[in-house]
């Protein structure tokens, strides 16, 4: 991979000075090592085919090992790359018959969402996405993907135009959070991330949501309600970002490697909270390194998703949908409890006080219904008496 180009155009070389992260670093001695021995051989016209099978097996098994013990805080790091595949990335190699939906018939058109119809695996749908921008110029005229109140509209009108035409909604996340300006809030960002809550909870179409890269805040959670949730498998989905908590919490942000941890943003943790449905495996060294390959695997997972809940009628759909947000969730009173599979609704009953559905009013013993008596009796004495 030294100085090398993705098929995707993505460079991956240490020269462009972002190609590799901290953690990486032993690779990069490796790839910078087989680099040097294979222009050997091309100058020498000598064999080292030996020298080189040697190297790309000892990278490959590196690579294994370092992305197999991420810690949180390199996730995020993984997930941020600036190589990792964003959304036209998916546009040009997912999409088919892509044809951009523009404005939220309102206020205007925000570049951070963008809308249209296109073709996923033979399926016809709404896809929505998060664009955060390649390069300077990108990254300023789409808010760094930080959308504004018309760009979560725009995104509700397109997803009703669905709904209308009976199409899928296919939602791909990858944002640091909605804009928090002053404009923003004048607009009303958090009543337009309210209403796609509402909104997509009882939209009569199937939807799929995909977190791709980073899933920051109600940003993210303005176009995650659906009924099935994804994440490739080095993104991240958080309330806020750790540097944010960091701040909150240890008033310094660099802490934010520790507030990762405490977060539990990872797919595997999500995944274990019963926060997300599936996750989606990334190629050796995460999607940075293999765009098509990435992309494949998100294509794959849309279109059995779609395949298998399409079969679905409308109706029992939403009452599906209703249940898993009802009962989203998981989390443990102590520790003997985490081996434990608990019912959600027992699981919401033990935090409310509330009996489990299902379970029923307990039981009275033969005591308590002869004391429970008795106090009837007196009461009604008393009011006699009261009224005599």
């Amino acid at each position: 991979m030294s100085d090398t180009r993705t098929k995707s155009g993505a460079r991956s070389s240490a020269a462009s000075g972002n190609g590799y992260l901290e953690f990486e670093r032993p690779l990069v001695r490796i790839e910078d090592e087989l680099g040097k021995i294979e222009a050997l051989q091309v100058e020498s016209h000598r064999d080292l085919s030996a020298e080189i099978k040697i190297l790309r097996t000892s990278l490959r098994n590196m690579t294994r090992q370092t992305y197999s013990h991420l810690s949180a805080w390199e996730t995020v790091q993984v997930a941020r790359h600036p190589n990792r595949p964003i959304l036209p990335d998916y546009l040009r190699l997912l999409a088919r018959d892509y044809v951009e939906l523009h404005g939220d018939r309102t206020c205007g058109d925000d570049r951070a969402i963008m809308t249209g119809f296109a073709r996923i695996g033979g399926h016809k749908v709404m896809l929505i996405g998060q664009n955060k921008g390649r390069d300077t110029k990108e990254k300023i005229a789409c808010n760094f993907g930080c959308a504004h109140p018309e760009g979560y509209r725009k995104a509700l009108a397109k997803m009703k135009l669905a709904e209308k035409y009976g199409l899928p909604v296919v939602c791909l996340i990858d944002t640091q959070g909605a804009y928090p300006g002053i404009g923003s809030e004048e607009r009303g960002i958090a009543q337009a991330i309210a209403m796609n809550l509402m909104e997509m909870s009882r939209l009569r179409v199937p939807i799929v949501c995909v977190v791709i890269g980073e899933g920051g805040s109600g940003g993210a959670l303005g176009l995650a309600v659906g009924d099935r949730v994804a994440m490739l498998q080095y993104a991240f989905y958080s309330v806020i970002s750790p540097e944010g908590c960091a701040a909150i919490l240890f008033k310094t942000g660099d802490q934010a490697r520790r507030a990762a941890e405490l977060l539990h943003l990872t797919a595997k943790d999500l995944k274990k909270l019963d926060l997300i449905d599936n996750i989606i495996s990334e190629p050796m060294g995460g999607a940075h390194r293999h765009h098509e390959a990435a992309v494949q695997n998100v294509e794959t997972y849309i279109s059995q998703t779609l395949r298998e809940i399409k079969r679905v009628r409308i109706e029992t759909l939403l009452k599906r949908r209703y249940t898993r947000l009802r009962e989203l969730g998981r989390f443990f009173e102590t520790d003997a409890d985490a081996g434990k599979n608990h019912s959600p609704s027992r699981r919401k009953a033990r935090a409310t006080g509330a009996p489990a559905r299902g379970a029923g009013a307990p039981a009275r013993t033969a005591g308590a219904d002869r004391t429970l008596g008795q106090r009837t009796v007196a009461s009604r004495t008393r009011s006699k008496a009261s009224t005599a």
